[in-house]
């Protein structure tokens, strides 16, 4: 993508809610100078009185009209499942030439939920950062969340170039590398790397939670002393890094299974027979194949790491959807 724009990109950008992401933007923006004027919303007063305390924008709207008022770029930042009452709401306000965008990671989702609220004359870009942690809030926003990360742009056919590369130009100056991607192929992507490995974090640490409850009955029926929770206790490496995952904000989460249903359950039925398979592995201890495997996921992992996308920011793994 051309990177011939200069800043400021956009006179007033305007966020629809300032959580992780919302605020990492806020911050990224205004440290960038890529905006005259950042404005924020979210329909919380708590939220709003934190964003006025961190100073993450320049105005903060208890109006959602008010905070897309003349702006020419507004991304809808809350759970997917809030995007067509959010775009129906500030249809009218919207400016003409204007650039609606989204950092959800469900693309086909958005374009059905917001695509029939787009004015005439107002460009739709939907959009995904492939980055975050497990944390939620606009305190845990920060400006170098999206540096080497990718930002996946889906914009619908017919889209105006000009406002495709001037969002690009945004991302690419907040330090994320800009990918293009049809909208159902970008869910089937994410549907493997990202949600189903979630949906896997969650069910581990929801399998381990409820066994340590039945040891823990089984102890007590015996008359014998608990001591503190085991799977806090001896939580090795791998089992953090699933409770890490788990703990990401359950809203957010929800509304990605339920809106990318169809790729999830695809993803997890190939998960499942190939669980399947290891099963049978283990059982009968075939070695070989299963040091094939482990060889074969290895390598992965290395090639994960040789393409950047294995940092920490934050001291915290990145973690979103």
């Amino acid at each position: 993508m051309s990177t011939s724009l200069a800043a400021p990109f956009y006179r007033r950008v305007a966020l629809l809610g300032i959580g992780l992401v919302g605020s990492s933007m806020a911050h990224a923006i205004r440290r960038g100078k890529l905006a005259d004027h950042v404005a924020c919303w979210s329909r919380r007063a708590e939220t709003r009185a934190t964003a006025r305390r961190l100073k993450l924008c320049d105005s903060v709207h208890d109006k959602l009209t008010d905070a897309v008022a003349g702006a020419d770029l507004v991304v809808l930042c809350a759970p997917i499942g809030a995007n067509a009452e959010l775009a129906q709401a500030m249809a009218p306000a919207l400016a003409r030439g204007a650039t609606i965008s989204d950092v959800g990671s469900v693309k086909q989702a958005v374009v059905r939920d917001v695509g029939p609220f787009v004015p005439e004359g107002v460009h739709f870009v939907p959009g995904h950062p492939v980055a975050g942690t497990e944390h939620s809030g606009p305190e845990s926003g920060f400006a170098e969340m999206f540096e080497q990360r990718w930002c996946i742009l889906t914009p619908p056919p017919g889209t105006d170039p000009a406002a495709v590369q001037r969002l690009g130009a945004l991302w690419t100056a907040m330090g994320s590398r800009v990918e293009f991607m049809d909208p159902a192929h970008h869910d089937r992507v994410l549907a493997i790397t990202s949600h189903l490995p979630h949906l896997i974090a969650y069910t581990i640490v929801g399998t381990v939670t409820d066994l340590e409850d039945h040891l823990r009955r089984e102890a007590a029926d015996a008359g014998r002393m608990v001591d503190r929770a085991e799977v806090v206790k001896f939580s090795a490496g791998g089992f953090r890094d699933f409770t890490r995952i788990a703990a990401s904000d359950p809203v957010m989460w929800r509304d990605i299974f339920l809106n990318n249903r169809e790729a999830v359950l695809e993803m997890l039925g190939r998960f499942s027979e190939d669980l399947a398979a290891l099963q049978r592995a283990i059982r009968w201890g075939e070695s070989e194949k299963l040091e094939v495997l482990f060889r074969r996921t290895r390598d992965i992992r290395r090639g994960i790491i040789q393409a950047g996308q294995a940092g920490t920011f934050k001291a915290t793994e990145p973690d979103k959807g």
